[in-house]
């Protein structure tokens, strides 16, 4: 790992939380011809079809606009 502004530091194992990662480079040794291989078969279109129509209303922006303050009433 190569923090910001520092050496490299040789590490095990790391926790990072949240998109701090900007990018990795894997090792030539890894065989990614096995690995990337989608070995599960995708959903028919029909199937996907009736996934989404279980939905129901309320699809737009989320419900309802709450009361706020609101406009005009000038009293």
């Amino acid at each position: 790992m190569t923090p910001k502004g520092r050496d490299p530091v040789s590490l095990d194992t790391i926790n990072i939380r949240g998109s701090t990662i900007r990018y990795y480079i894997l090792p030539d040794s890894l065989p990614l011809d096995t690995l990337l291989v989608d070995d599960q078969p995708k959903p028919k279109n029909k199937a996907r079809k009736e996934a989404e129509r279980g939905r129901g209303r309320g699809r737009g922006r989320g419900g309802t606009r709450g009361r706020g303050r609101g406009r005009g009433r000038g009293f």
